[in-house]
């Protein structure tokens, strides 16, 4: 059966972007510190050839994560990626929520759908997935979409630096306390540790 995952990499201090974020400096200053357990030594920007050195653990995470059968993100998540180029994973839809229609350089990409309802981008991306899981990205869907009980289970990557500000994961939410069951702990290269919890209740 389909669940929906938030995948996230977070700071010990609880941020998934560093200060200044902007459309020109989407992870803001530091972010990209983040990501680099799963792009290892891609100071030249050949990020291909970083996920081909992944190994272990890291590459597990990552093969787990490209075998999905859809994606839900915001706007604020997708545009300054520059939407992927259309294809975040291997051809698996991608329903971006967004009160305002797609822009003109993501408009006929054909696995990209602006849905302006989460309950209706999630129930979609469920029934494009099939078996597969929903893979959820950002923190504003997070924050909407927790209270909402859309998110069945979280994997939080888990970045031993500390950002100091920027913009955190789980604020925001006004929801009462919400037990998780930890269902993995396993530690990555680069002292990143992948936890993965159920969302109870």
């Amino acid at each position: 059966m389909s669940s929906t995952v938030l995948y996230m990499s977070m700071s010990l201090d609880g941020f998934i972007a560093g200060p200044n974020e902007s459309p020109e400096n989407g992870l803001g200053d530091g972010g990209e510190r983040l990501h680099e357990w799963i792009f290892p030594g891609a100071d030249d920007g050949d990020y291909e050839a970083a996920v081909a050195r992944l190994q272990g653990v890291n590459r597990q995470i990552y093969d787990e994560f490209m075998h999905t059968g859809a994606v839900v993100v915001g706007r604020g998540t997708f545009e300054p990626a520059r939407g992927w180029g259309g294809d975040h994973h291997d051809g698996a839809p991608i329903y971006v929520l967004s009160r305002g229609e797609a822009p003109d350089w993501a408009a006929d990409w054909p696995f990209v759908h602006y849905v302006s309802d989460l309950g209706e981008a999630m129930r979609a991306a469920k029934a494009a997935a099939g078996d597969k899981n929903v893979v959820v990205h950002g923190a504003g869907i997070a924050q909407r979409a927790l209270p909402e009980g859309l998110i069945d289970e979280l994997e939080i990557h888990l970045v031993p630096v500390l950002l100091g500000g920027g913009r955190r994961l789980f604020e925001h939410l006004g929801i009462q306390q919400r037990e998780l069951e930890r269902l993995r702990v396993l530690e990555g290269d680069g002292g990143v540790v992948h936890l993965r919890y159920r969302v109870r209740g």
